[in-house]
């Protein structure tokens, strides 16, 4: 009888409690990978925003008026010389005896690029995805943000002449004199912008104290809405986002590897390098267009779909709570519920285990004993 017990409690084992499962650890990881995750959205935006040439002109030529305003009044009237490129007041010239060429001249132009509104679109991004702030906060910050980098950005750009003149005067009327602004604009525009953009959103979370804001995530606060992530998926929404890829494959091959848009693209731009004008120059500047607005078409529909099926609008139930984070903290709460039972199973099983096993050695004994009396 005893054996019986004793074979049964030792191959019965209580199941180690997890930690976590599975299906929350996925849920853990989109926590965590939700802002890469926008970034990359966000980088898809922007590839498409800035494929037609000039597409932020009245940034660009904001920037580029301030910069030649300033250079003017920093390093002497004439220096600086605002002039037209593609039809924008974004093209600069500075001026000195030093520089190279015939005319003494550098000329640059702010692009799309350059105009510093990839940064903006980054850091906003960042602002937006952190959780436990306010909204309120968060367009507040969002708008000193994109002021500060817009201040930077345009602080980049009036350090150029002095970089090149410095070299200049140095080494004058030689091309290679130019080779320290190019570099100072090449680290700054590839990494010194993204370290400058991280390190202002790390001060500017612990400064609202990010940490103790997120502590309790549940509280709405001020808030009357907020954008979350759609938890609640089913058949429609995963056709639309199949939908949202198609849309931007066809975008992305109609201006990367449509053979007739590529073909009025090296038109184009060989019209532009020997500054022709004729009626295949302007043909081939049609079709570009064409492609690109046919692009712009597909990628600004694929992004309202992509947005509206991905994320939606959570208002706070009647206890000043968000619906989404009171069943997060459920769901939490039963899962520590069930661990604790699982000890508690694993904890008994063991002592009847135990108490089994001395059961056992002590009726061995007494069989011991009775042997040798016989």
């Amino acid at each position: 009888m005893c054996d019986e017990c004793l074979t049964y409690f030792m191959g019965s084992t209580a199941t180690p409690p997890e930690d976590l499962s599975w299906k929350e650890v996925a849920q853990l990881g989109l926590v965590y990978a939700k802002i890469p995750i926008a970034l990359l959205f966000v980088e898809a935006f922007y590839w498409f925003l800035t494929m037609p040439t000039d597409t932020l002109g009245p940034i660009q030529v904001s920037e580029a008026w301030l910069w030649n305003e300033i250079g003017n009044a920093l390093y002497g009237t004439g220096s600086h010389t605002l002039s037209t490129n593609n039809g924008w007041l974004t093209r600069i010239e500075f001026h000195h005896v030093s520089f190279p060429g015939a005319m003494n001249t550098v000329s640059l132009y702010v692009s799309d690029e350059c105009a510093g509104v990839h940064e903006m679109i980054f850091i906003s991004t960042l602002v937006a995805m952190t959780d436990g702030v306010s909204q309120k906060l968060k367009i507040k910050t969002i708008v000193v943000m994109c002021t500060l980098v817009y201040i930077l950005n345009l602080t980049r750009l009036i350090l150029f002449y002095p970089i090149a003149l410095e070299d200049c005067l140095a080494n004058p009327d030689q091309a290679s004199c130019l080779y320290g602004m190019w570099s100072f604009h090449t680290a700054v525009y590839e990494w010194g912008f993204l370290l400058v953009l991280i390190m202002m959103w790390i001060l500017w979370f612990w400064k609202v104290g990010g940490p103790s804001r997120a502590m309790d995530k549940s509280l709405a606060g001020n808030d009357s809405w907020r954008i979350i992530a759609r938890k609640n998926w089913n058949s429609k929404h995963f056709v639309a986002i199949a939908l949202v890829v198609l849309f931007i494959i066809s975008a992305a091959y109609n201006v990367t590897s449509n053979e007739e848009a590529m073909k009025a693209k090296e038109t184009l731009d060989d019209c532009e390098l020997w500054n022709s004008v004729s009626a295949q120059c302007s043909n081939a500047s049609n079709r570009w267009d064409d492609a690109i607005g046919y692009a712009w078409s597909l990628s600004a529909l694929a992004m309202v779909v992509g947005i509206m099926t991905t994320f939606t609008i959570e208002r706070p139930n009647n206890d000043g709570k968000w619906p989404s984070e009171v069943e997060r903290i459920a769901k939490e709460e039963d899962r520590i519920e069930l661990l604790k039972e699982q000890e508690i199973e694993s904890a008994t099983l063991e002592r009847e285990k135990k108490k089994a096993l001395k059961k056992s050695g002590s009726w061995k004994k007494r069989s011991n004993s009775n042997s040798e009396e016989e």
